[in-house]
């Protein structure tokens, strides 16, 4: 009687106990598919997969990919580490509400959409470093509401706006271009202020302005320069951009500008240039063709015959020895009528500078008539 006493008072446990084991058994499916040379996210994988690992791949999360990750809902823990993603669009892991752990390290991420993390409603650590991020909406951390780390280690950030319902316990963020002036003062409001932690914090310095490089982002005194130099975020990260840009112009050697040239891309200036040069040329020649077409087509009149047929200039003739009286039946005219007729007879006639010689007219055949 007692043993069954015994045995019904710990059965409950035993049963808390078992499916604890059988928990634990499912988060234990791991898939490892690190330096496989993929391109895309297989589709073969177990459906039942809790860990996936595809670091070390030419993984892009396009289109294809996101379809095929949307499968593996039961995901906890999934490492993209060093693969070739550029942007984490809407809805990338949406139907991943399991996810705990996200690690894209080590990729080429500039952009983040707003909507990227919709859905990661029990993330809790979010690894982003090592990429080439510039800019981080604070709407798109909203939906990681159980987020406890997150790692911005190793980007191009220069100012961060934390969401009201930020509440992180460890996060990185040295190695960042960290404008310590006005933008950074609700970022270090909130280091102070929270329980968060902030790891590395002797080297999370500040990049700009230059006399408040040697403070760190959390202790830097920001508030006097926010009033002195930089009004509003805007000009800061105009002041971010273009200084780098006047240092390398006047201090850098002409071995790093060759080196930089290598790797930014040529910009517009020389199409531009190109167009206004062809420009020109048409100009010029359309031009040169309007005041040269008037000159080529009087030449081309003045050739404009041909020469006279034998029965043809005997006909001219006889008409002129004929009839020599057929000049003097003409009525007469007044000289002034004569001039008035002939101003408007020779208003038709193209001005000509001289005589144009005409080829066709034999000079020997001339000379025997006359």
């Amino acid at each position: 009687m007692k043993v069954t006493s015994i045995a019904i008072l710990f059965w409950p446990l035993s049963m808390i106990l078992l499916s604890d084991k059988i928990q634990s058994s499912k988060r234990e499916v791991q898939c490892n598919f690190t330096e496989k040379n993929y391109s895309l996210i297989p589709a073969d994988i177990k459906k039942d997969v809790t860990i996936l690992d595809l670091s070390y791949n030419q993984i892009t999360l396009n289109g294809t990919d996101t379809r095929v990750l949307q499968t593996y809902f039961l995901l906890t823990e999934l490492y993209l580490i060093e693969n070739n993603v550029t942007i984490l669009h809407n809805n990338g892991f949406g139907k991943l509400s399991s996810l705990e752990i996200l690690n894209i390290c080590r990729n080429s991420i500039y952009a983040i959409q707003q909507g990227a993390f919709l859905g990661l409603n029990k993330l809790k650590q979010l690894y982003l470093c090592q990429n080439k991020i510039e800019q981080l909406n604070a709407d798109v951390f909203v939906p990681l509401r159980n987020l406890k780390l997150l790692n911005l280690q190793g980007n191009l950030i220069s100012y961060l706006d934390v969401p009201p319902l930020f509440h992180l316990e460890l996060i990185t963020l040295y190695g960042n271009l960290w404008n310590c002036s006005c933008s950074l003062s609700n970022l270090q409001n909130w280091l102070n202020t929270s329980n968060v932690t902030l790891e590395n914090e002797n080297i999370t310095m500040c990049s700009y302005p230059n006399s408040l490089k040697s403070y760190n982002i959390k202790t830097v005194p920001h508030k006097a320069e926010c009033h002195s130099k930089f009004p509003s975020p805007v000009t800061e990260d105009l002041y971010i951009h273009f200084q780098p840009i006047s240092n390398s112009t006047f201090n850098s050697s002409s071995k790093n500008l060759t080196r930089n040239s290598e790797h930014e891309p040529l910009g517009k200036s020389w199409a531009f240039l190109v167009g206004v040069v062809v420009t020109v040329l048409t100009t010029s020649l359309l031009i040169f063709i309007a005041i040269k077409c008037p000159i080529w087509y009087n030449i081309l009149l003045s050739y404009n015959h041909r020469r006279l047929e034998e029965h043809e200039a005997e006909t001219y003739e006889d008409g002129f020895t004929g009839n020599p009286s057929s000049l003097s039946q003409i009525p007469e005219t007044n000289s002034e009528e004569t001039t008035v007729i002939f101003e408007q007879l020779h208003s038709f006639v193209v001005d000509d500078d001289g005589f144009i010689e005409d080829k066709y007219i034999d000079i020997h055949e001339l000379c025997e008539e006359n």
